[in-house]
């Protein structure tokens, strides 16, 4: 099958408490959002990557990537007003076909090969899969004017890559937007197919708050 991978990184990063988006932020010396592309570009599945980016900024992505040296092929999308919205954009570019189609945060720069391998053979096996890790923290739920523990066997903390055969992906994006599409998993199971998963990583963390830049420094030296 053919492999894809769309990178999606037209958010803001409003908590970032900074002008600039998460995704150009400097992680040891170049933007997260080339981190992420580097681990795709690399991996064993060598996926044809399509970033989706919030159109204001493909200019100053195109100057990033010659201040750095950075000349990976990849195909630039304009995002939309939503993730799905932009996820769906992408998908359009996509030829019709047998493939697989990866849908990762730009903002997730320490993926390793061997989760984008494993969740791509399993995903071609099943029709989809994603990343999962159990809860390391007690948690609590908003119960009216109060809060009730829940359990943590009860709860697992997605990640991405989330791969899905293109088939399933596409007709799952036919569906009208709605404010319960949280991820792609959460398109594709309204559209009616099962979702299976797969051990995540801790390390594959999100990008959200300054100190997680740190975080992911570490994460990237034990990885070299």
């Amino acid at each position: 099958m053919d492999c894809y991978v769309i990178i999606v990184a037209a958010g803001s990063g409003k908590r970032m408490n900074a002008d600039l988006p998460k995704q150009f932020h400097l992680l040891q010396g170049k933007p997260v959002l080339m981190h992420s592309i580097e681990a795709f570009a690399g991996s064993a599945m060598s996926p044809e990557i399509i970033i989706v980016l919030n159109a204001d900024f493909h200019s100053y992505w195109k100057e990033l990537c010659v201040q750095h040296n950075f000349f990976i092929p990849h195909q630039l999308i304009a995002g939309g007003t939503e993730r799905f919205h932009s996820v769906k954009n992408a998908l359009d570019c996509i030829s019709p076909g047998e493939s697989l189609i990866a849908v990762h945060d730009a903002v997730r720069p320490v993926i390793t090969d061997e989760l984008i391998t494993r969740c791509y053979n399993e995903a071609e096996v099943k029709g989809s899969v994603i990343p999962v890790t159990e809860s390391r923290d007690s948690l609590r739920i908003i119960r009216g004017s109060g809060t009730e523990a829940l359990s943590r066997a009860d709860i697992l903390i997605v990640q991405t890559p989330q791969v899905f055969r293109g088939d399933v992906l596409k007709e799952a994006y036919q569906q009208t937007f709605s404010s319960v599409f949280t991820d792609d998993a959460s398109v594709v199971e309204k559209a009616g197919f099962r979702i299976s998963t797969t051990a995540g990583a801790p390390s594959n963390i999100k990008i959200t708050y300054p100190e997680d830049l740190a975080i992911a420094t570490l994460y990237l030296g034990m990885k070299a």
